[in-house]
């Protein structure tokens, strides 16, 4: 449910061949239960080891990965997975059945895998060629399938039945020969705001606990391929609770989406409980032919009444997909939220959901370079590596010092960050993390698990350095109760 975002830019030929004769390496720590014989958490660093069954082969990039399940790539294009089994909901199908031994993950093509990420109980990759395979949670899995809370009558619902070629019927779209949904809600905590809890907690009814004996008959997909419009190439992926973003560069940064959005986490103006095929998001409005793009009006305002904004960019360049809400970066890094508000995890001053993509205006005139997302609250960083957090702040997930949940970005101004650049982010379900341009990574949040790193099970409310000896991190990847983080031997 990460999306890590970074900056800088590359080096020479030369350097580029040091950095291959690098040993790359990846870190865990937090709760991965099957990654020890113990199935305790760690709260240290641990080296994950290379699956022997790809000799020859190297790290290339980490995921993060679901709940208690890590996932990374390799430098052959190999998704390997290791951790959970079957328990906390869990399936097979959705982490594989690896347990303590990481291993390359069954997939139905033999394409690098470049992108990936995981959801609540749902994972996404994307291929070298641009293809797309999703799995898990059979309502999280793409079927031509529509179901809506409410009629909309000319409104989106229609519309989207119209392009899908779908009904509300149990047909499946012409265009999908996927797997159906299973319609089977996810149970995410909610704390706090009883009376708006209450009122978005989904029906724990309606709940079927997934288990290892049926679950991965009943309620999980295999991997498949996700149908999308012909030409249309995908870069980047991110992973909700129970939703998915996919962004393509064949259209010119168009962000796709699919899943439950129910909040409108799917931004597309309603309040659509399942989306089961890939529709295109509206981000931003494409103005018609010949004129000036460099400023697009996006359909989504500060609230029901208020007036819109204008969304600096000609198209998405970042995506970030947290527990019910969504978030984007445009080329010209402006950010765009939308889904569940409670918390103020939209950063739109208030604890409204937002339906549609709205720009979050108090950041305009700053340049975002990346963006994640957790459960309850978002987390960004600008071009000059400045960090901003806003929504949910329970665990200290925001880094402000406090608890309490802000509904505006916040400048984190910890001391331990003064002088500092952040270039990377990433967001568990309750914890942050960043790495800095000085190849340090810093984390905070909740720690219960030992998700920080930091040798202990306290929370932290301030950016806390994670103690990294004998090489050098490059990237980090937030789980849901874990971290992830991929490092180099030194030069």
């Amino acid at each position: 449910m990460n999306m890590n975002g970074r900056g800088g830019g590359g080096g020479g030929g030369d350097e580029e061949k040091v950095e291959d004769r690098k040993e790359k390496m990846v870190f865990m720590w937090g709760y991965l239960p099957g990654s020890s014989p113990q199935r305790s958490p760690l709260i240290f660093p641990a080296r994950v080891p290379l699956p022997p069954s790809v000799s020859g082969d190297s790290w290339k990039d980490v995921c993060g990965g679901g709940c208690g399940f890590g996932m990374a790539i390799s430098e052959m294009g190999k998704l390997i997975t290791w951790g959970s089994t079957d328990d906390l909901g869990q399936s097979y199908v959705t982490s594989g059945k690896h347990e303590e031994t990481p291993e390359p993950f069954p997939l139905p093509t033999e394409a690098s895998i470049v992108k990936a990420a995981a959801g609540w109980a749902h994972c996404v990759a994307s291929t070298v060629s641009g293809e797309v395979y999703t799995w898990g949670w059979k309502e999280c899995v793409p079927s031509g399938k529509i179901i809506g809370d409410q009629p909309t009558g000319e409104g989106l619902e229609r519309e989207i039945l119209e392009r899908q070629s779908g009904t509300m019927s149990e047909q499946v779209s012409p265009s999908s020969q996927l797997s159906r949904s299973s319609g089977m809600a996810s149970g995410h905590e909610i704390r706090g705001g009883e009376e708006s809890t209450k009122r978005r907690r989904l029906s724990l009814t309606k709940q079927a606990p997934e288990s290892s004996a049926s679950g991965d008959e009943t309620l999980s997909a295999l991997p498949c391929l996700v149908s999308l419009s012909p030409g249309v190439r995908i870069v980047m992926v991110a992973a909700g609770g129970r939703h998915t973003l996919a962004l393509s560069v064949s259209d010119v940064g168009q962000v796709w989406g699919w899943g439950y959005g129910g909040e409108g986490q799917l931004g597309l103006g309603s309040r659509i409980r399942m989306v089961s095929s890939p529709h295109p998001v509206p981000c931003i409005e494409i103005p018609s032919y010949g004129k000036d793009t460099s400023l697009a009006v996006p359909r989504g305002s500060m609230s029901s009444e208020g007036p819109a904004y204008k969304v600096l960019g000609n198209y998405v360049k970042a995506i970030a997909c947290g527990g019910r809400h969504s978030a984007a970066i445009t080329d010209a890094g402006a950010v765009l939220t939308f889904g569940w508000g409670l918390y103020g995890q939209c950063g739109q001053g208030s604890t409204d959901d937002e339906l549609s993509p709205t720009c979050v205006s108090s950041l305009l005139g700053i340049e975002m370079q990346g963006i994640a997302a957790g459960l309850w609250h978002t987390v960004c960083i600008s071009a000059d590596g400045s960090v901003y957090a806003f929504g949910g702040n329970q665990f200290g997930q925001l880094g402000t010092g406090a608890d309490q949940a802000e509904t505006l970005p916040r400048l984190l101004d910890a001391p331990c960050l003064e002088n500092k650049r952040a270039t990377i982010v990433s967001c568990g379900a309750r914890h942050s993390a960043i790495v800095t341009d000085e190849e340090e990574v810093f984390c905070w949040g909740w720690n219960k698990y030992g998700q920080l790193g930091l040798g202990d099970v306290i929370d932290r409310s301030i950016p806390s350095q994670v103690p990294f000896d004998g090489c050098v991190p490059r990237n980090v990847a937030c789980g849901w109760w874990h971290t992830l983080v991929l490092a180099e031997s030194p030069t």
